[in-house]
């Protein structure tokens, strides 16, 4: 039997308050990239607390990569083997590669299972971002790339990261074991949702 693990809004919301100190101190994002859909809702709520005064908010785009596969009528997922992009961000022209050259850009999702989409996302960002400074020319400044997660399970990653970014720019709210974490956003009944959580 797998272990399920019920998050709250309030969870996610207090989880992001928590993290937002460590990740203005670290990195100072200069724009966020949400990995759809688990990282829309952490990514907008911890926008308000990395929110400077006088700072314009920080701005949020969006990708999609899916490495989940449905297993029919069963509520449980099966994690995929191949990551498909379901979204990116514009490449016409410069397009949105060309606002992220020389940033300092936060890529965040829900949770670190395997590795997998995370290592995609980070690679191929890397990529575009710098064939887009290319186009700018060679002096153009590098953008840099840091990851926040709400959960990172504790096993073994089929993905790797680089290992500066492993070092030094990557946050998890939360270290957990391997169990099955049922996020609100996921709830059809958001009541039944938050009475699991509030039983564990």
């Amino acid at each position: 039997m797998v272990e399920k693990l019920y998050v709250t809004y309030n969870d996610v919301h207090k989880l992001c308050q928590q993290a937002a100190p460590k990740i203005l101190e670290d990195f100072k994002p200069q724009l966020m990239i949400a990995i759809g859909g688990g990282g829309y809702v952490p990514a907008r709520i911890l926008r308000s607390f990395l929110k400077q005064p006088g700072s314009p908010n920080i701005p949020i785009q969006a990708i999609g990569l899916s490495l989940y596969e449905s297993l029919g009528s069963s509520e449980v997922e099966e994690i995929g083997t191949k990551v498909t992009r379901t979204q990116w961000l514009d490449l016409s022209a410069l397009g949105e590669m060309g606002n992220l050259v020389g940033k300092r850009v936060l890529i965040v999702d829900e949770v670190d299972d395997t590795r997998t989409t995370l290592e995609y996302a980070v690679k191929e960002l890397e990529k575009d971002v710098e064939e887009a400074r290319q186009k700018i020319g060679p002096d153009a400044p590098k953008a840099e790339f840091s990851i926040f997660v709400l959960h990172n399970k504790d096993k073994p990653k089929k993905g790797q990261l680089p290992d500066e970014m492993v070092n030094s720019r990557y946050i998890a709210a939360v270290t957990c074991g391997d169990a099955w974490i049922n996020y609100p956003w996921e709830a059809i009944d958001i009541d039944e949702h938050d009475g699991h959580a509030q039983k564990a």
